[in-house]
């Protein structure tokens, strides 16, 4: 279900790529459409098409293929100058800085000139429950600006910043220095720290993500990847409905 202009609507009709991956958690969306062209998912009874929807009630079934995912979850910390997804020209992206599963991706975005945590996997379930804006999951971030923050910094990012005709949501902000803090929002529109800074007449000169739920990323050294398992992997599933 997603929402606009304040109105519900319904997921469906719904691609069977998407189904299969943010639904069933079968495999990635690109890994469905392999199952797809061979010809191993039905859709009430009759093989399916690429891009074909499906609709709410629509019996879906694997055929002629055993499917046992294992599901892996790590921790990454990105460094700067790395892209999240579709790097440009000499960019280097995060798939091409791991040496993980070929079928693992990142979870959201970090831009280039942010470092920080960002989740891999390749459970395509994780992407809608922990993206889409109809759920709230907070992140936090540890931000450095380049002039000292004014003594209504805290209260006024606390309370809502108006960037570009949007005011963001109510979020928690702790100064840990005259020119450092802490914030955590349970929201990501793009860019949105630097913004809201800007909006308050500042610079953000670093930005750190340095936890998503319950998920930290501690003292794990820059470029480097962990597993997620046990009982943190257990809490983070849990948080996000899986």
């Amino acid at each position: 279900m997603s929402k606009t202009n304040g109105k519900v609507l319904d997921a469906y009709p719904m691609r069977i790529n998407k189904y299969l991956a943010n639904e069933r958690g079968i495999a990635t969306r690109r890994g469905a459409d392999e199952l797809i062209a061979n010809g191993h998912v039905l859709i009430n009874g009759h093989i399916a098409l690429l891009g074909e929807k499906i609709r709410k009630g629509d019996h879906v079934e694997l055929i002629g293929k055993t499917v046992q995912k294992n599901y892996l979850y790590y921790a990454y910390h990105k460094p700067v100058g790395i892209i999240t997804h579709s790097p440009q020209a000499d960019e280097k992206d995060i798939k091409g800085s791991v040496h993980l599963p070929k079928d693992v991706f990142p979870i959201g975005r970090l831009d280039k000139d942010s470092s920080g945590l960002i989740i891999l996997t390749n459970d395509g379930r994780v992407t809608d429950r922990l993206l889409n804006p109809k759920y709230t999951h907070d992140k936090e971030y540890r931000v450095r600006t380049l002039d000292p923050l004014r003594d209504s910094f805290k209260k006024t990012m606390e309370n809502g910043v108006n960037i570009e005709g949007y005011l963001t949501k109510r979020c928690s902000v702790r100064v840990t220095g005259p020119n450092t803090f802490t914030i955590t929002l349970v929201e990501g529109k793009k860019h949105q720290i630097r913004r809201m800074v800007a909006a308050l007449h500042n610079t953000v000169v670093e930005l750190k993500r340095v936890r998503i739920l319950n998920v930290r990323l501690d003292n794990l050294t820059l470029g480097m990847w962990r597993l997620i398992g046990g009982e943190e992997l257990a809490i983070f599933l849990s948080s996000i409905g899986l």
